[in-house]
């Protein structure tokens, strides 16, 4: 497995909306097993090795696709990941994905994150904090 670091950031609020829509939960629920909270957690590579790790895994795999309901949207590729959090206890792993959106120019060191759980506030994180996870194939 590979693994590899991000630096939380705050955009723009508009995979929320997305994140909202009826397909979108029940196709990400059928993809990943889970029922995603509506918005993503945004990361930027933290260093020179994750870039590396975040481009060697697009290459080598195709993630799982998600495909839109109708012609509006565009597609994107999901990859499980399993993000590694500590929220003040023991050691955790929650089940995730990073979702790439299939759209041209969208920025190579933009990474969104789904969970079943709003990954702020359970690990107790915010922006400018760093967040670790392993990509599962």
């Amino acid at each position: 497995m590979q693994q590899m670091s991000g630096i939380i950031f705050s955009d723009l609020g508009q995979a929320a909306s997305f994140m909202a829509l009826d397909w979108v939960q029940a196709a990400l629920k059928e993809c990943l097993g889970f029922n995603p909270f509506p918005a993503t957690l945004n990361v930027r590579p933290r260093a020179a090795e994750d870039v590396a790790v975040w481009q060697r895994v697009r290459e080598g795999s195709a993630g799982v696709t998600l495909a839109p309901a109708h012609g509006n949207f565009c597609n994107a590729r999901l990859y499980p990941i399993a993000i590694i959090g500590r929220a003040g206890k023991a050691p955790e792993k929650i089940l995730g994905a990073v979702l790439f959106p299939e759209v041209e120019n969208y920025p190579d060191d933009k990474i969104e994150i789904v969970a079943p759980l709003r990954l702020k506030e359970h690990l107790g994180v915010d922006d400018g904090d760093q967040l670790t996870w392993e990509f599962l194939n």
